[in-house]
């Protein structure tokens, strides 16, 4: 593969991490809204009626929140996108949502007993809605700008069409070019022109051409393809292109347009802004996937704080049993190839990952992973908490994080993930979980190609109860430590 200069990234400081407007926006929003309920109160009863009525100013301020939230998860009001939406759009969804929750407190009103202390609707309205539109506004729009870009976009092609597409994405700033690859009859002068298009303060790499697109995609984290080229001229590798992306689970996009437009306007834009028609390798399902994020953050952080005294039980164990650190960090390759380090208790000795490969010929797991029912490097504190998988409690943080979910294929490491043959690798095309179908089948008892077809199963018929019944199976798995070693 050849290469010129490194990656299509603006050269400047990034101030805030992916995602960290969405975190703070919604955490803000939930205050604001149990603050709008508390001063409704005081606004009808006074301060010190307020403060007699708090059992129901909790209650009341509680359902509000779990109303706005909901709302805000059926709008993906904190889907980053959504910061680019127009003053227009933005105000129609927060007046959306207030509605809701005033919905929500007029019902509370009709059916609650007589005599029952509730706020009044037109407090509350002006309370919620202005503050949310002046927070959103003034404060997180300018936040979710400075933000690092949240995916790696590989382009496909390096002439006119990439040119434009590439200065595209750029201006909306929420993506990373990560590189483009050659089709081929494209030539020395349009990768000059490509060069030049990026401008001062830009770096930009050609991997090579399209057919080494496979070997890219095992390289680099993509989260998605831009097919950039000309179906008349370039037919034949844009299918090989799309046929890689289907196999490897990566999302991809090709041309709207096979003719070039000068006046003429798509009637539906929205659809397809950006001149290309998106694809994915599973059913599209926006709603239950941002129902799935949602329950995601309110399980793990209501699971960490019910678990306290627990993690801090085992936190001591560990200490006093054996010589090293509390917790595990390990590499774990995630959505999309893209690496994070995943928390564990420490069940092994500290020295376990250099004594791994003198044990690999005792290795009772077929394929790239390596298990061992008695192996030798496992503590006696962490025999138990491996068993009943208290081990894996840690990683609670990383599903709040959004690092991994609750439900979803185990995340593997990165030299497992090198010896996956390529229509394994479409694994990594959703985020990784706790638990999964391998976990309530046997775990360690299953070779590792029925374990990779299991995780085939639940990518390409996922549903949000399909989630739900893994995690009632997955529980007296978990009491019993079936399968574990």
């Amino acid at each position: 593969m050849t290469k010129m200069a490194q990656a299509a990234k603006p050269v400047r400081e990034t101030l805030l991490s992916p995602g960290f407007t969405s975190r703070v926006n919604i955490v803000a929003d939930m205050l604001l809204v149990l603050c709008a309920t508390s001063i409704s109160y005081a606004w009808r009863y006074g301060f010190h009626g307020a403060l007699a009525s708090l059992h129901s100013v909790v209650w009341v301020g509680a359902a509000l929140v779990s109303t706005w939230v909901v709302a805000a998860e059926a709008l993906r009001h904190y889907e980053q996108f959504a910061y680019d939406r127009s003053l227009l759009d933005e105000a129609a969804m927060i007046a959306t949502q207030t509605s809701a929750a005033i919905t929500v407190l007029a019902l509370l009103d009709l059916l609650a007993p007589a005599g029952t202390p509730l706020p009044r609707v037109p407090h509350l309205l002006i309370l919620l809605w202005c503050p949310a539109m002046l927070l959103r506004v003034a404060v997180f729009r300018q936040f979710a700008g400075r933000e690092e870009p949240v995916a790696n976009v590989l382009i496909v092609g390096i002439g006119p069409i990439a040119r434009l597409t590439a200065q595209d994405l750029r201006q909306r700033g929420r993506q990373i070019i990560a590189g483009h690859l050659k089709l081929q009859q494209e030539t020395e002068k349009d990768a000059g022109l490509l060069l030049r298009s990026y401008g001062a303060g830009y770096q930009m790499e050609i991997f090579g051409g399209a057919t080494d697109i496979e070997q890219v995609l095992r390289k680099h984290p993509v989260d998605e393809v831009y097919v950039a080229g000309n179906e008349r001229r370039h037919g034949d590798e844009m299918q090989e292109v799309i046929r890689v992306c289907e196999k490897f689970g990566v999302p991809f996009a090709l041309p709207a347009y096979a003719f070039r437009l000068e006046r003429a306007q798509a009637i539906d834009g929205q659809a397809i802004s950006d001149g290309y028609l998106h694809y994915q390798t599973v059913r599209p399902q926006p709603f239950a996937l941002s129902m799935k994020r949602l329950f995601d953050i309110v399980c793990s952080a209501t699971a960490l704080w019910l678990l306290l005294p627990l993690l801090l039980v085992v936190i001591a164990l560990i200490k006093f049993t054996s010589r090293g650190p509390v917790f595990f960090r390990q590499q774990r390759v995630g959505l999309h190839g893209r690496g994070f380090a995943m928390l564990k208790f420490r069940s092994m000795v500290v020295n376990a990952e250099a004594l791994k490969d003198s044990l690999a010929k005792a290795n009772e797991q077929s394929g790239p992973v390596f298990k061992m029912r008695n192996d030798p490097r496992v503590t006696g504190i962490g025999r138990f908490i491996r068993k009943y998988s208290i081990d894996e409690l840690p990683q609670l943080v990383n599903v709040l994080r959004g690092d991994m979910s609750i439900v979803g294929p185990r995340p593997p490491v990165a030299k497992e993930v090198a010896e996956y043959d390529a229509w394994q690798r479409r694994r990594l095309s959703v985020r990784p979980g706790l638990t999964c179908i391998w976990q309530v089948s046997g775990r360690n008892q299953i070779s590792f190609e029925d374990w990779m077809y299991l995780d085939m199963q639940y990518i390409d018929h996922w549903s949000l109860a399909g989630d739900f019944n893994l995690i009632f199976r997955t529980v007296p798995v978990v009491i019993t430590g079936r399968g574990a070693s």
